[in-house]
C-alpha cells in the first residue's frame, strides 16, 4: 500500500506550487495511473514521494516513510527519466553495481536481463542503446531486489505501440503478484487502458481518484458539465425532451449540484433549460479524450492468461522444491523474487512475464539484436526459468548484507567507467609538463618541483584530479537517478558515505604517488637527476602531500553530496585556496597566543596512555602541517562541508 498524504512542493517566486496538498494512495495488486498535461506536475510528485524534492507531506509505504526503511531499494523500484545511468557504463556492470547496492546476489543481474529480454545485450553500452533498450534496462534495475511498490515516470513514452503493450504486461504481471504499481502519463486512453485506478490531477491538485471503468465512462466521451441548483429537475427536463426526440442522452449526477450531460451539446441544454425556468450557473463543454473508448478484454482471453498464471506459479514451485531436495539453496537467490503471491482479493489474471501481446507470436524481428525470444501470451522464452509477472517466484531473493555492501556498490561504481584512468593519465601528463618547466625555470623548490605546484596556481593537478575523483562520487548518483541506490532518496547513510570517503582516499593518494613518481622520473631522464637532492625530512612534507590530497577529495565528495552537482563540488575544492586560505593567513598573521613549542609533551602528560618520546616528533609534525595555511583551511573546510551534509541531509527528510 502507497499513500501519499498532503504533499506540496516548495512555493515558487510568485507562483503556486508544482504540487499542491496531494493526496492519493496505491493499492497493492493494483495498478495505477497518475494522470496529468504535461507541466501538471506529475513527475514532481513523484520525487516528492521518494524524498527527493523539498516539500511539505509524506508518503508511506506499507505504513513506513522512505527515510525510516533499513533498505529502500528493496521496497520501492523506481524508474525516473530515460537515462538509466553512464553511458560509458555496460549493461551487466550496472546492474551488478545496483545488485551490490542493493544486497542481493551479482547473479540476479543475469536473471533480470533474461526477464525483460534482452540477455544478448549485457556487454553493450548504455550510451548504443536504443529508447526502447534503454526503458528494459531501467525496469530491470527497478526489479532487481524485487521491490514490492514500483514508482515509474512514464514507463512507455516513445516506444512502439509493441513495446508499450509488453511494458504495461509486466506492470500487470507485478500486480497480480500483490505488488503495488504507480505510473505517470498524460494520455487518457493509456491511463484507461492499461491501469486498474487513475488518479487524474491538474495544476497539481487532485481533480478525481476512479476506477478505470468509471473514469472512462466519464473522461473519455464528450460531455457537457452543467451546475445549477436544480440539478434534479434539470435532469428530468432533459430526460423527458431526449424521450420525445428519441435521442440517445445519457445524464449522470456527479454531485448534489452538478450533471454531466453525454450526447448533448450546450446550445441544446442551454435552451431546454431556458424553456423550463430552470437556473443555471455553469455550462461548458468537457472533452477528456474523443477517442474511440477502448474495447475491454474479452472473458476467454482473461480466463486463458489466468491459467497460464496458475501454471508457472506451480512451474516455479516445483522448481524450488526440486532446488532443494538438490542442495540448491545457494544458487534459489540468483533468480527468485520476494515471495509474495496474491492475496484472496486479488484476481491473478496477469500473463506470464515475456508473454507477447497482440495476434502474432513467435520470436522478434531483427535476428543477431541481442533479443530473447518473445514466446506467444502464456508460453515461456526457451532456456529461461519460469518467470510470472515480475520475475518472482516461489523463492525469496537471497540477501547479501554487511558492512562491506556499500563498499563493494562503491568500488562498481568507481571502475565501472574509464573515468579514473583517464583522469589518472591527464594529471600525469599535466604534472610532468609543468615539473620540466619549472626545472627548466629553476629557483623552485624541491617539494613544490615533484608536486607540480607553481605558485601561481591554486593547486597542483594531482589535487585537482583527486578533488574531480571525489566530486564524481555524489554527483554522477544525482545526474543518473537510477544510481542513488538504497539510499537514493533519503539522508545518507554513514556507511555509504565513510565508503565514499574510503575510496576516494585511496584514489587520491594513488594519483598524487603516481604523479610524484612520474614527475621524478622525468626529471631524471631530461636532466639526469640535476635537480633533484635526496632530503633530510621527507615525512613531514610527505604527510603534507597526503593531506593535501585526502582533504580535496573529501571536498568534493561532501561538497557534490551537498549541492548535489559534480560541478559543485569540484567548484568547492577551488574555493578552499582561492578564498579560504587567503582569510585563514590574514587571521594567523601576527604572533601566536599559543606556541606549539613542548605541546607534544604537554598532551603526553594530559593522556591516560603514556607513548614513547619518537611518537613527539610525529605529533608535531602534524600539529606543524595543520598550522600551516592550506591544512588550516582545509580542515575548517571539511568542518563546514561536513555540517553543511548532515544538515541538508536532515532537512531532506518529509516535513508538515
Amino acid at each position: 500500500m502507497l499513500q501519499a498524504i498532503g504533499l506540496t512542493s516548495t512555493p515558487r517566486r510568485e507562483l503556486p506550487p508544482l504540487v499542491d496538498d496531494l493526496t492519493f494512495e496505491a493499492r497493492p495488486g493494483c495498478v495505477t495511473a497518475l494522470l496529468g498535461d504535461p507541466g501538471s506536475g506529475k513527475t514532481t510528485a513523484l520525487r516528492l514521494m521518494l524524498e527527493l524534492e523539498p516539500g511539505r507531506g509524506i508518503t508511506y509505504f506499507r505504513g513506513r516513510p522512505l527515510h525510516r526503511i533499513a533498505h529502500p531499494g528493496r521496497e520501492v523500484g523506481v524508474l525516473l527519466g530515460d537515462v538509466p545511468g553512464n553511458p560509458a557504463r555496460t549493461v551487466l556492470n550496472q546492474l551488478r553495481m545496483l545488485c551490490a547496492a542493493y544486497g542481493v546476489p551479482a547473479s540476479r543481474a543475469d536473471t533480470m536481463l533474461e526477464v525483460v529480454g534482452i540477455g544478448g545485450l549485457r556487454d553493450q553500452r548504455l550510451g548504443s542503446l536504443s529508447l526502447g533498450m534503454e526503458r528494459r534496462v531501467a525496469l530491470a534495475a527497478a526489479l532487481l531486489a524485487d521491490p514490492c511498490t514500483l514508482l515509474l515516470d512514464e514507463p512507455a513514452a516513445g516506444l512502439s505501440p509493441r513495446e508499450r503493450d509488453w511494458t504495461y504486461e509486466l506492470l500487470r504481471g507485478h500486480a497480480a503478484l500483490g505488488g503495488a504499481v504507480l505510473f505517470t502519463t498524460d494520455d487518457a486512453k493509456e491511463a484507461a487502458r492499461n491501469a486498474d485506478r487513475v488518479v487524474s490531477i491538474r495544476a497539481g491538485r487532485l481533480v478525481a481518484d476512479q476506477d478505470a471503468t468509471e473514469f472512462a465512462r466519464t473522461r473519455l466521451r464528450p460531455r457537457v458539465a452543467v451546475r445549477t441548483p436544480h440539478a434534479a429537475r434539470l435532469a428530468d427536463v432533459l430526460g423527458r425532451e431526449a424521450r420525445a426526440a428519441r435521442r440517445a442522452v445519457e445524464i449522470v449526477a456527479e454531485s448534489g449540484s452538478r450533471l454531466s450531460v453525454y450526447g448533448s451539446d450546450c446550445a441544446e441544454v442551454g435552451e431546454a433549460a431556458f424553456r423550463h425556468g430552470v437556473l443555471v450557473h455553469q455550462l461548458a463543454d468537457e472533452i477528456g479524450d474523443t477517442g474511440t473508448p477502448v474495447p475491454p478484454v474479452p472473458q476467454a482471453r482473461s480466463e486463458a492468461r489466468t491459467a497460464a498464471h496458475a501454471t508457472a506459479v506451480a512451474a516455479a514451485h516445483a522448481e524450488a522444491a526440486a532446488h532443494a531436495e538438490a542442495g540448491g539453496a545457494s544458487e534459489a537467490g540468483s533468480t527468485a523474487g520476494s515471495g509474495v503471491e496474491p492475496g484472496p482479493e486479488v484476481e491473478p489474471a496477469a500473463p506470464v512475464l515475456g508473454a507477447g501481446v497482440g495476434p502474432e507470436a513467435g520470436t522478434r524481428p531483427g535476428a543477431g539484436s541481442g533479443f530473447a525470444p518473445f514466446p506467444a501470451a502464456g508460453g515461456e522464452a526457451p532456456g529461461l526459468p519460469p518467470r510470472v509477472g515480475s520475475g518472482r517466484s516461489a523463492r525469496a531473493v537471497r540477501r547479501v548484507g554487511g558492512p562491506l555492501r556499500p563498499l563493494r556498490y562503491e568500488l562498481l561504481r568507481t571502475f565501472g567507467t574509464a573515468t579514473p584512468l583517464l583522469t589518472s593519465a591527464a594529471v600525469v601528463v599535466v604534472s610532468v609538463a609543468i615539473t620540466l618547466v619549472l626545472a627548466r625555470l629553476g629557483h623552485t623548490p624541491q617539494n613544490r618541483l615533484l608536486a607540480a605546484w607553481p605558485r601561481s596556481l591554486p593547486l597542483p593537478p594531482a589535487a585537482l584530479g583527486a578533488g574531480l575523483l571525489g566530486a564524481l562520487a555524489f554527483g554522477e548518483e544525482y545526474r543518473y537517478p537510477s544510481l542513488s541506490a538504497d539510499r537514493g532518496t533519503v539522508p545518507r547513510r554513514m556507511g555509504l558515505l565513510a565508503a565514499k570517503l574510503g575510496v576516494c582516499a585511496v584514489l587520491a593518494l594513488l594519483l598524487g604517488g603516481l604523479a610524484v613518481t612520474a614527475d621524478a622520473a622525468a626529471l631524471g631522464l631530461v636532466f639526469d637527476s640535476g635537480p633533484l637532492d635526496r632530503p633530510a625530512e621527507w615525512i613531514a612534507p610527505a604527510a603534507s602531500w597526503a593531506g593535501l590530497l585526502i582533504g580535496c577529495a573529501w571536498a568534493g565528495v561532501l561538497a557534490s553530496g551537498v549541492f548535489r552537482s559534480a560541478a559543485a563540488g569540484l567548484a568547492a575544492v577551488l574555493v578552499v585556496p582561492v578564498m579560504v586560505v587567503p582569510l585563514v593567513r590574514k587571521s594567523l598573521h601576527g604572533p601566536s597566543a599559543y606556541p606549539t613549542d613542548g605541546l607534544a609533551s604537554r598532551l603526553r602528560e594530559l593522556s591516560w596512555a603514556q607513548w614513547p618520546p619518537e611518537v613527539d616528533r610525529l605529533v608535531l609534525g602534524a600539529l606543524r602541517v595543520m598550522a600551516q595555511p592550506v591544512g588550516t583551511a582545509l580542515v575548517l573546510s571539511l568542518m563546514v562541508l561536513l555540517c553543511a551534509y548532515g544538515f541538508t541531509g536532515l532537512r531532506s527528510r518529509a516535513r508538515w
